[in-house]
C-alpha cells in the first residue's frame, strides 16, 4: 500500500463514486437492451449516462469541503537572496553571428 494520506470530505467522497456509479450505470443499459431491446436500445439510452455523470459533479460541488487534505506536495519556502554576493555580469549581446545567412 502507498504512503499518501486519503482524504475523506464529503467532496472527495462523492467524487469518488463516479467510477463505480458509470459501471453499474453501463451494465443496467446493456441489461434493459438485452431483456426489452426496442426502445431500450443503448443508443436511444447513452444520455443516461451524461446525466448520471452531471448528477454526481453536481452533488460534487454542493457537497462541503471542510476537512479536505490536499494531495500536492508541501511547497520548500523560499530561498533569500544571499548578502554580499555580486550579480553576475553583463554583457552586451553581440550585433551578429558568424554563419547565420552572412
Amino acid at each position: 500500500m502507498s504512503n499518501r494520506i486519503r482524504c475523506t470530505c464529503q467532496r472527495c467522497n462523492i467524487r469518488g463514486l463516479m467510477g463505480p456509479v458509470i459501471v453499474v450505470t453501463v451494465g443496467v443499459l446493456f441489461l434493459l437492451q438485452e431483456m426489452r431491446g426496442g426502445y431500450f436500445d443503448f443508443t436511444n439510452t447513452y444520455p443516461v449516462i451524461l446525466i448520471v455523470i452531471g448528477l454526481i459533479s453536481l452533488a460534487s460541488a454542493m457537497a462541503s469541503g471542510e476537512g479536505h487534505v490536499s494531495s500536492a506536495p508541501p511547497v520548500p519556502p523560499a530561498i533569500p537572496p544571499t548578502q554580499g554576493v555580486p550579480p553576475p555580469p553583463t554583457s552586451a549581446a553581440p550585433t551578429s553571428y558568424l554563419g547565420q545567412g552572412q
